[in-house]
């Protein structure tokens, strides 16, 4: 008789035990189902908080990064991605004048390292060349870049401060080649139509710009030795109000997938 009690008092705190965990657990789901603001819907490969992010990007990732941002877009629901393409001298200006953007990626490194105070550490996310963009079928037989000192052709460069311009002066110079150049223009993409329009008829630009157009102009190769490499950093800006998002895309840029993507437009790995 005298054990009922103690068999009683066990049971009794067992199942207030029991209430108590219940309890708990309870309140431990209801915190977890919290909307966190990250990505979690299906195809999501990280959870990355939702953001609409604004890039600022070198005229000559044009293509790519359109293509990018919609994978991008589809394995993170609820980000959205604007870019605002342009020359990477104008780009700099943008950030240095305050422009509200998220991430800036140029074509060179000088042009980055002007913002080093506005930016976080750059990734270099790929590399390219240059070649020598002709209407199409190269019309005025253009084989070499010594062709194009010849007076009688109208060649377009980018100007001096536009990176793809000092690519372009930099492996001139390194041939002895004087060019006279009919326009100098703000970004590689204006260096493009004006071969494309017929107004010019030549002009140097990235091997990626030529291939994107490659029903409306012919790629001049131009041999290594005497070529240029582009690289392309990119980072995170501070002033950014999505920081993580920002950091996320960046990371993202050079994952297998955005490699992937960059390097089947004709860029080169990092």
């Amino acid at each position: 008789m005298s054990r009922t009690p103690t068999v009683i008092g066990r049971r009794t705190a067992a199942v207030l035990t029991a209430a108590l965990l219940a309890a708990l657990t309870a309140c431990g789901n209801d915190d977890s189902e919290k909307d966190t603001g990250a990505s979690t819907a299906p195809g999501a490969t990280n959870a990355v908080p939702q953001a609409d992010l604004t890039v600022l990007a070198a005229s000559s990732l044009t293509d790519v990064f359109e293509t990018a941002a919609t994978a991008y877009e589809k394995a993170h629901p609820g980000t959205k991605i604007t870019f605002s393409f342009a020359g990477s001298q104008e780009l700099v200006a943008q950030v240095s004048q305050g422009s509200p953007a998220d991430v800036l990626v140029t074509a060179d490194t000088k042009s980055m390292d002007k913002v080093k105070a506005d930016a976080g550490t750059p990734t270099i996310i790929a590399k390219n060349r240059l070649v020598i963009a002709t209407g199409k079928g190269n019309p005025h037989k253009v084989d070499e870049l010594k062709d194009l000192a010849d007076d009688d052709l109208k060649v377009v460069l980018a100007a001096p401060e536009v990176p793809v311009g000092k690519y372009s002066r930099q492996i001139l110079d390194a041939q002895g080649i004087t060019v006279k150049p009919v326009s100098q223009e703000p970004n590689v993409r204006a260096v493009l139509s004006k071969v494309e329009l017929g107004e010019a008829d030549a002009g140097l630009v990235y091997k990626t710009d030529a291939e994107s157009a490659a029903d409306k102009v012919d790629a001049v190769r131009i041999p290594d030795a005497q070529n240029a490499v582009a690289q392309y950093p990119a980072a995170m800006l501070k002033d950014s109000e999505n920081a993580e998002a920002a950091a996320a895309f960046v990371a993202w840029l050079s994952s297998p997938e955005g490699q992937k993507i960059l390097q089947d437009a004709g860029f080169q790995k990092p």
